[in-house]
């Protein structure tokens, strides 16, 4: 964990929960609306490639396919909306890089993908939920 401030500080990679106490980690919690974006995206037919490509140049959190287009997937988690909707985190430079990136695996892909195409997907998940409410934005950028 990194801490920032003197005592009583809040570990930046904490999230605290509405009753004060801390519980999961923002990388938990992050990873919990890539896994449930996942599981949407699945439950509309997509074949999910790959999670979490890397690069120099960034990340793209999912890889999938859809009939015969690749869908590079940007996700978005919040526990609100009080900080803006998920999607406002999406500037102008995240989409240019997401571009570079969906390029840059698609020039090292085997084959070359007929199609490709850049997705959002805003995960709210208010803690304490059982289940998050997820909206799918197609081709942002």
């Amino acid at each position: 964990m990194s801490y920032t401030g003197g005592p009583g500080a809040v570990a930046r990679d904490e999230i605290a929960r509405h009753d004060g106490r801390m519980d999961e980690t923002t990388i938990e919690f992050g990873a919990r609306g890539e896994a449930a974006a996942c599981a949407h995206l699945e439950q509309l037919g997509y074949e999910i490639l790959e999670r979490n490509w890397r690069h120099a140049l960034g990340e793209i959190d999912i890889i999938a396919r859809s009939g015969d287009t690749i869908v590079f997937v940007e996700v978005k988690t919040r526990s609100g909306v009080g900080f803006g909707h998920p999607f406002e985190a999406i500037t102008h430079d995240k989409a240019r890089r997401l571009r570079r990136l969906a390029r840059q695996w698609d020039a090292e892909a085997v084959t070359a993908p007929r199609r490709i195409r850049i997705d959002a997907i805003g995960v709210i998940w208010p803690h304490g939920d059982d289940a998050p409410v997820i909206e799918h934005l197609e081709q942002v950028c």
